[in-house]
């Protein structure tokens, strides 16, 4: 990937609950200002604060492009995405920061983030 990555993500409020799906170029500081309530009235108002998928893509056009396909599918769809990646939990990059991810977050004994949705 380049230098700058842009990043897709859907957030969850639980366990088949509220979906929010959104677009950056900085991931980490995105779920700090959804965490601190910044950012985006519907995640404030639904707390949808568990990052439950992530893509990362090279240009703004394409990551932009993902991010309208994904919020045009039927919310089942969303769900099997976020499953079929999910299906015994999930580790992401130490680029992110537990606290940011919301509960049900810890490192491992590598330091790797891992957690359930």
């Amino acid at each position: 990937m380049s230098a700058v990555s842009y990043w897709v993500y859907i957030l969850a409020s639980r366990k088949n609950g509220t979906l929010y799906v959104g677009v950056t170029n900085n991931l980490r500081v995105r779920l700090g200002q959804h965490r601190n309530g910044h950012g985006s009235e519907f995640v404030r108002k639904y707390l949808v604060h568990r990052l439950v998928h992530v893509e990362e893509f090279a240009s703004p056009q394409d990551a932009i492009a993902r991010e309208k396909q994904i919020k045009n599918w039927r919310r089942a769809w969303k769900i099997q995405l976020i499953e079929r990646e999910n299906q015994t939990g999930w580790t992401y990059s130490t680029y992110f920061d537990a606290s940011a991810m919301g509960p049900g977050f810890r490192r491992d004994d590598e330091g790797q983030l891992e957690g359930r949705w």
